[in-house]
């Protein structure tokens, strides 16, 4: 079967072949080959996110996936796959971003596909479908690199730092509410 990466910048997608179903179906089926297109493209992220990062961060990565997953929240994705592809999540299904090349390399065919590092990958993520994996960061479902500062970051505490990876937690609500337009002080 064919899978087509999501572009999110101007132009066409270009084909890939990865295992399983059609681009991002819908996994909240229990069938065998959810559950395997899930894997893959579950440990294929891992991989290119953190794939040189130690296991600790891999696996602290499947686990952000995964609380992701039970928030229930749609604007993540739907299911396992969409999590992993929605768009301007994980930059590593973005075509142009540096990140993609790893995950071309880690796809059927690509010469990581069959890695020992690709391999842990596959194993966590296996692990982390099946529930088997402990959530090392504290329920966090935003993460960014060390040495970057995307700016919904700013202003925020991590709740982890694992392997080079920030982790953070959902703010509630009320923190979340911004002033609108600008502020005004009173001259007395």
């Amino acid at each position: 079967m064919r899978v087509e990466f999501t572009r999110f910048v101007p132009g066409p997608p270009f084909p890939m072949n990865l295992p399983g179903k059609a681009a991002m179906p819908s996994t909240d089926s229990s069938s065998a080959d959810s559950r395997a297109h899930d894997a893959a493209i579950l440990a294929l992220t891992l991989y290119a996110e953190a794939g040189d990062r130690p296991l600790r961060a891999i696996e602290a990565l499947a686990a952000l996936v995964m609380n992701r997953h039970r928030s229930g929240q749609g604007h993540w994705g739907q299911g396992i796959t969409g999590i992993c592809r929605a768009p301007f999540q994980f930059p590593c299904w973005n075509t142009r971003h540096p990140h993609h090349a790893r995950l071309r390399a880690a796809a059927p065919g690509g010469a990581a596909a069959h890695s020992a590092q690709m391999e842990l990958c596959h194993r966590v993520a296996l692990r982390a479908l099946a529930g088997a994996l402990p959530d090392p960061t504290g329920g966090a479902t935003h993460m960014h690199a060390d040495d970057s500062q995307p700016s919904w970051s700013i202003g925020r505490t991590p709740v982890a730092e694992i392997g080079g990876l920030l982790f953070y937690r959902p703010e509630p609500a009320e923190a979340r509410v911004r002033p609108r337009g600008p502020a005004l002080a009173l001259a007395v």
